[in-house]
């Protein structure tokens, strides 16, 4: 098998996501994906440094077009085998609909848009929370809406809306419950 030809794709340029990709791209084109341009630029380095074959593209997790502009780029160097999504902000970082917006929205698309064109036999890692079992059991009615809902409607579910979400640690653990709810169901 020839890897040369594989790649691995990592959103979010922090640690977490690092760590993984030194484990898994070893012999593959690597595509790094960051909002950050700076963070982008400094994992290169360390990786370049390290022997990966490394690209960057700048990209915005809540955006459907500029996850689509990095799957067309993960595309142009081969065949795309893995993805890790270790990007996100953080209850502190953000108000509740922006967390809604990367965090739940955002992870939604990335599956969607990647499922799509990932190749036989690849694998994906989504980089979530304890966060999301913190809340109190949903009804079944809420976890198969969060779960099954087509991307575009997601964020208009009742379930999350300002009534419901109050403030950004409660977007951020629903978010990281419908990443779960989702990611299963795609499985």
């Amino acid at each position: 098998m020839n890897m040369n030809d594989e790649v691995i794709v990592l959103f979010g340029a922090g640690s977490i996501g690092e760590a993984i990709v030194r484990r898994v791209a070893a012999g593959r084109n690597l595509l790094l994906a960051d909002y950050n341009e700076a963070e982008l630029v400094e994992m290169k380095q360390h990786l370049t440094e390290a022997g990966f074959n490394v690209e960057t593209i700048q990209a915005d997790l809540s955006s459907r077009e500029s996850i689509k502009t990095v799957v067309a780029k993960a595309q142009s160097l081969g065949k795309i085998m893995g993805l890790v999504n270790a990007a996100g902000v953080s209850p502190s970082q953000a108000s509740p609909e922006q967390v809604l917006k990367v965090d739940l929205y955002g992870t939604a698309v990335l599956l969607e848009e990647f499922g799509q064109v990932m190749a036989p036999g690849s694998a994906g890692i989504v980089i979530s929370s304890q966060s999301g079992h913190r809340l109190p059991a949903l009804s079944q009615a809420d976890n198969q809406a969060l779960a099954m809902t087509p991307t575009e409607e997601l964020l208009d579910l009742p379930i999350l809306q300002p009534d419901v979400i109050k403030d950004s640690l409660a977007a951020y653990q629903y978010a990281k419950r419908t990443n779960v709810l989702r990611v299963a169901a795609e499985s």
